[in-house]
């Protein structure tokens, strides 16, 4: 079995860019994830800054394992935020192309089971437009795991039907919000995967996965606390098997990056570092 590639998402340290950068580098990742919407990195970067940050990257020995493109709220399942979330992730393509990275992850929300609601279509147009921009750019735009089943995510994938649409397979999502087999998972995507995210995490109770994400789209929801349905982990401490995860993987003949992601913690950076070392065990 080849060394894993391990990559960390930089907003995940809370030091900023440069130091998200530096502390990567320092725990002996091999790349790294950037959340490219806001702040200190997006699309309207100057050819100038761009160029500078690519520069300070691959002095410090990394590459970019994926950028994050998630533009937040109900993904594309509003048909009227469509007209500027489509052109602004065309724009995070773009960007993607000059920081020599092959994929942009998002969320596109909750796929329903239906085909024939209005939501399903609004998101498959959405999707399929983005994957034929970002497949003549060479660029693969991976749609997250866990608002829905892979088999249901599997059959939207298949009607787009274009190597410009792809998934980031984030296990602790299945595990936390659908209480999928992770490992059934993988195979029911295995042609789509091109990029995971390490990650971990339980869950308490089940509830409906569109509740869970509508509660992130609109800044909380009143009569629902998060924490009495789930909770992400540090790595090893949830219920993802990563023996049988890595397993299914390599068996798909996976070869991309295992990227760190810990959204919530007090001390994020030494979850990173034992994260860094856990996976180093593979």
């Amino acid at each position: 079995m080849a060394e894993l590639k391990i990559g960390v998402m930089v907003e995940s340290f809370r030091l900023g860019l440069k130091d998200g950068i530096d502390k990567a580098s320092e725990l002996g990742a091999d790349g790294i994830q950037i959340f490219a919407v806001k702040d200190e990195f997006n699309p309207d970067l100057s050819q100038i800054k761009r160029k500078e940050i690519f520069d300070y990257i691959t002095e410090k020995k990394l590459e970019i394992s994926a950028l994050c493109g998630d533009l937040g709220g109900h993904g594309f399942a509003k048909k009227e935020d469509n007209i500027w979330k489509i052109k602004r992730s065309k724009e995070i393509v773009d960007l993607a192309v000059d920081f020599n990275t092959k994929v942009v992850t998002t969320h596109i929300g909750v796929i329903p089971e239906n085909e024939k609601e209005e939501r399903w279509q609004i998101m498959f147009d959405a999707a399929r437009e983005l994957g034929d921009y970002a497949s003549k750019k060479g660029v693969v735009f991976a749609i997250e795991t866990g608002p829905e089943k892979t088999e249901v995510l599997k059959r939207f994938l298949d009607k787009i039907n274009t190597p410009g649409i792809g998934v980031n397979y984030d296990p602790a999502n299945l595990v936390m919000v659908i209480g999928e087999d992770i490992v059934q998972g993988v195979f029911n995507l295995s042609k789509y995967i091109v990029h995971t995210h390490a990650k971990d995490g339980v869950m308490f109770k089940k509830t409906d996965p569109k509740r869970i994400y509508d509660y992130f789209a609109q800044g909380g929801i009143e009569d629902l606390r998060i924490s009495d349905y789930f909770l992400e982990k540090p790595l090893g401490e949830g219920n993802v098997n990563f023996d049988k995860y890595i397993e299914a993987l390599n068996k798909i003949g996976y070869k991309g990056y295992f990227t760190i992601e810990r959204e919530v913690g007090d001390n994020p950076q030494e979850d990173i570092k034992k994260a860094v070392q856990f996976l180093r065990k593979w």
